[in-house]
């Protein structure tokens, strides 16, 4: 099976994906106990995985791909809590608590996703003391990059600091050459903007003054950052 050329990774035996990640670094008998109770599948960019409000039928393993988390608001405005990466559980909260999803989760691009029904789920938790271990790391840091959050959008003292911040750390992980920092961001302007909590009009402003005074720049899917100590300066201003 694939979509966009991802092939889907159909055993956990034998996956040669797996990481240091939540389950992937589980013993060999819950390695194989979880295997008999998930199903895989690859599905679209723009899928939506998990509705926040419904209620909870199992928890999704992003094997492959990227996929955004998002809450929404009454009146309709949306926001992004964070991007979830391959080997992250979603919808873990959700089946320990028995509570309703938290968060919607809708995929950035083709991403190959592992299905849970929440009693199987419940169970192996139960029968399987690693994984019990894990799922309590895993809303652990859940716990805490929701604080970040909180710190980032609640205690930054402007929007064009937030926006720095968010640049500096998308950088984090680029190439530098000559000085400038590449990497690929594979986020619109809506996207970016409901990350940070304002609006599409205000990202694209920011990124033509940024652009204008040479400290970084959007070119296609390319985030170009120009100067960093500058940007530094804004979020330690």
């Amino acid at each position: 099976m694939s979509t966009s050329g991802l092939k889907c990774v159909e055993s956990c035996l034998t996956c040669h994906l797996r990481s240091r990640n939540f389950f992937c670094d589980l013993s060999p008998d819950s390695i194989d106990a979880f295997n008999k109770i998930k199903h895989a599948a690859v599905v679209p960019e723009h899928s939506v995985v998990l509705v926040e409000g419904q209620t909870p039928c199992g928890i999704f393993i992003l094997c492959q791909g990227r996929a955004k988390l998002s809450t929404t608001s009454r009146d309709g405005k949306t926001l992004i809590v964070r991007i979830a990466e391959a080997g992250e559980v979603l919808g873990l909260h959700a089946v320990v608590t028995g509570k309703r999803y938290e968060l919607t989760v809708e995929t950035m691009q083709p991403c190959q996703l592992n299905f849970v029904g929440r009693e199987d789920m419940q169970r192996f938790l139960q029968e399987h003391a690693d994984a019990s271990l894990r799922a309590n790391q895993h809303l652990a840091r859940d716990c805490s990059d929701s604080y970040g959050v909180v710190r980032t959008i609640g205690l930054s003292h402007s929007v064009t600091e937030r926006f720095a911040r968010f640049l500096l750390e998308t950088a984090a992980v680029g190439q530098v050459s000559h000085g400038k920092v590449r990497v690929r961001l594979a986020m619109t302007h809506e996207e970016i903007s409901q990350l940070i909590g304002t609006s599409r009009e205000t990202i694209t402003r920011l990124l033509s003054e940024f652009r204008r005074n040479e400290m970084a720049e959007l070119k296609g899917s390319t985030l170009i950052i120009h100067n960093r100590p500058a940007l530094k300066n804004l979020v330690e201003a």
